[in-house]
């Protein structure tokens, strides 16, 4: 937040004459406490882009929507004489207007708009990865990233090759199914061209002497009552199976059935990116979620994390209902490009945040395991057939 008084002290040591101490550490806190973080930054450039109009509207809600991408914070760079310019978003212009916000700071708003709040900036996920540096190494790979096939810009080999880059045991290449059109959406038939490409870029791996696995997997486009849009056989022989919503995401109306539809659907293992949000664009569905994730967790169904950071979703508020409830979480960078793999460091950060059990998280286990899991609820579905 932008600015936050400290709770005043007594004045009072256990030796009794620490007054001056105590009133440096009061005056050091509150220094600290009224420098601008990214995520503060992002939102007055919100709340700048509502004053302006045209072009100069755009720029502004472009730049803060870019805040949470900066890989570190304003406030570093300016304490190491670099051009603000270097960060995506700001150009001279903003740059002078960000400038003068750090020498002084706004009050803080009261409320910060809904479409806009719980949000973390990837600077802000590193800073708490760094104080926790056991927990991103429990990382074994990234479960939703789209490539050319469908909306990326990168070849499989290309994502396969910026995952072997940080070490990863695999990932799972998550492009469109054929009824989300707009994203270049894959039928059957190119689904089982694209396993044939996965299966020779995973003989290539292996013979590299390099332990990584592109598991062949989808982001499935599900309809408003939970019903995919690939036929079943197509999706047997797939290692991962996401289910997403991509329309009436606007609904103002309970969605919890939407929901529960989408978990019962026996070929889903993890539901994508639930609420549908974007940062300043769009607030999400609504639902009951304790009752969402609470048959999340019956039916042994995970639901994601989707780390792009203007998505970040499910969020750190609804990500505490699920850890209640024990249900299994996916993290995903939703990538289009191989750079953004990057984005992983904010879904572990929400996780932290959350106090997600490590034994929760999908990504936390190895290769044999995730797929015995995967199995498992294949076994259990076709047993009820």
């Amino acid at each position: 937040m932008i600015r936050i008084e400290p709770r005043a002290g007594t004045g009072r040591t256990r030796r009794g004459t620490s007054l001056h101490r105590k009133t440096a550490e009061l005056a050091t806190r509150d220094e600290s406490q009224s420098v601008l973080s990214n995520t503060d930054i992002a939102e007055l450039l919100a709340q700048q882009a509502e004053r302006e109009t045209g072009i100069l509207s755009r720029a502004f809600r472009r730049a803060a929507r870019s805040a949470f991408l900066w890989p570190a914070e304003v406030s570093d760079l300016i304490e190491q004489n670099r051009a603000l310019t270097e960060l995506r978003g700001v150009g001279p212009f903003i740059e002078k207007q960000i400038r003068n916000w750090m020498e002084k700071p706004p009050r803080r708003a009261k409320t910060v708009p809904a479409v806009r709040q719980d949000f973390i900036s990837l600077a802000e996920a590193r800073r708490r990865l760094a104080r926790r540096p056991a927990w991103p190494k429990k990382l074994h790979g990234d479960l939703q990233m789209h490539s050319r096939w469908s909306d990326g810009s990168g070849t499989i080999a290309q994502m396969a090759h910026a995952a072997k880059e940080r070490s990863y045991e695999y990932i799972g290449i998550t492009d469109h199914s054929k009824t989300l059109k707009i994203a270049g959406g894959i039928d059957e038939r190119a689904l089982k061209a694209q396993g044939a490409e996965i299966t020779e870029v995973n003989v290539a791996i292996r013979k590299s002497g390099l332990d990584l696995t592109v598991l062949r997997s989808i982001e499935m486009n599900l309809n408003p009552r939970g019903e995919g849009d690939m036929s079943p056989e197509s999706l047997v022989n797939l290692d991962l199976v996401l289910g997403s919503f991509h329309s009436s995401l606007r609904a103002t109306e309970n969605q919890t059935e939407r929901y529960l539809a989408a978990l019962r659907n026996p070929n889903i293992h993890i539901l994508g990116h639930p609420r549908g949000r974007i940062y300043n664009f769009r607030i999400g569905l609504k639902a009951d979620w304790p009752r969402v994730f609470a048959e999340a967790a019956r039916l042994d169904k995970a639901v994601e994390i989707d780390c792009y950071p203007d998505r970040q979703d499910l969020n750190v508020e609804l990500l505490k209902f699920a850890r209640e409830h024990g249900t299994r979480i996916s993290l995903g960078t939703d990538a289009h490009h191989p750079w953004q793999l990057e984005f992983i460091d904010v879904g572990l950060a929400a996780a932290l945040r959350a106090r997600i059990p490590d034994d929760r998280i999908l990504n936390f286990m190895p290769r044999g395991e995730l797929q015995a899991w995967t199995q498992r609820l294949r076994d259990r579905n076709t047993s009820k057939t």
